[in-house]
């Protein structure tokens, strides 16, 4: 899967952009790479200069590695990997027993935007199973990107030539476009683009970038992993307030 966000919706970690990044190739590039890989197996949905979305339809499909596309009510939802608890969170958020992950996704996010009583982290923490996601609230102008804790699944983000930000979880996608200037997108974290990046898996302590090293010794990009030895300043808030759509400013990780 795909997904493309110009800079001005988006606004990932500085630590993401290497100053050895010399030959990053623009959105537009990618995305051209990317559905040139499955020519007659792609899909893909463009948003204007704001966004793009797009993903290979998987076959045969592995109902384990699933991927799927979703959009409702100017919300759209990239999911990949299988909720082993769909079932009970089907019947929880009062959907059809034919829901799939990715309407999940979007009506947890979408009851939480609008009146959701509990954070973010603790909705994430429900979802068992192996899973990594993209929301894109194209009415809003926002985006939210998670990865289970488990590490089943792999997620990948980095800066476009234009300061675009890219996700996608294959890899190759990712170091063609942005060059050095990418990262693992780190597991048990969250991110939205007016709140930053965050552990769900452990909200109370504080995501540090760690700069990565080539084998030429130059720095690319950076591994964000959680600092258990630093703890956030004050207590996250537990209201309506702090949701998917605007994280506590007490808990943003812009600066981590």
């Amino acid at each position: 899967m795909l997904a493309i966000f110009h800079k001005a919706f988006a606004h990932p970690p500085e630590e993401l952009n290497s100053p050895a990044s010399q030959k990053r190739k623009l959105p537009e590039e990618t995305l051209r790479d990317f559905l040139s890989l499955h020519p007659d197996n792609t899909f893909s949905m463009s948003f204007g200069h704001a966004a793009v979305l797009a993903y290979v339809r998987p076959y045969p499909p592995n109902p384990l590695e699933q991927l799927l596309f979703c959009g409702y009510e100017d919300i759209y939802c990239l999911f990949k990997g299988s909720l082993d608890n769909l079932c009970r969170l089907i019947k929880q958020y009062g959907l059809s027993k034919c829901a799939n992950e990715a309407m999940l996704i979007i009506e947890a996010y979408r009851t939480l935007r609008d009146r959701g009583p509990y954070p973010a982290d603790q909705v994430l923490k429900d979802l068992e199973g192996r899973f990594g996601f993209v929301v894109y609230d194209s009415k809003a102008g926002t985006v939210f990107t998670a990865l289970g804790s488990d590490g089943g699944m792999k997620l990948y983000w980095g800066i476009a030539g234009d300061g675009s930000v890219v996700i996608s979880d294959d890899v190759e996608v990712i170091k063609n476009g942005c060059a050095k200037s990418f990262a693992p997108f780190p597991a048990g974290c969250m991110f939205h683009s007016e709140g930053g990046l965050m552990s769900f898996e452990h909200p109370m302590h504080k995501v540090k970038a760690m700069p990565r090293v080539d084998s030429q010794g130059v720095i690319c990009g950076a591994n964000f992993k959680v600092d258990k030895f630093t703890r956030i300043n004050s207590m996250p808030r537990r209201g309506s307030a702090a949701n998917w759509s605007e994280f506590d400013t007490d808990t943003q990780m812009n600066e981590a």
